[in-house]
């Protein structure tokens, strides 16, 4: 198992964190980022997930 990653959204800024998921969209705690499907968008501004970057916090 890998360290849980974050991804920024290069168009509001909003932070995807795999240990946390996005379970108020459906994605799990713990859901990496290449598990989160690809029709999934930012829940602040509904960027796609091609508009996310790795980043490190």
């Amino acid at each position: 198992m890998t360290e849980p990653r974050t991804w920024m959204c290069l168009i509001c800024g909003w932070i995807y964190d795999e240990a946390a998921g996005d379970p108020e969209h459906g994605i799990a705690p713990g859901t990496s980022w290449d598990a989160v499907p690809m029709n999934w968008t930012c829940p602040e501004c509904g960027a796609r997930k091609e508009d996310f970057e790795m980043v490190q916090i």
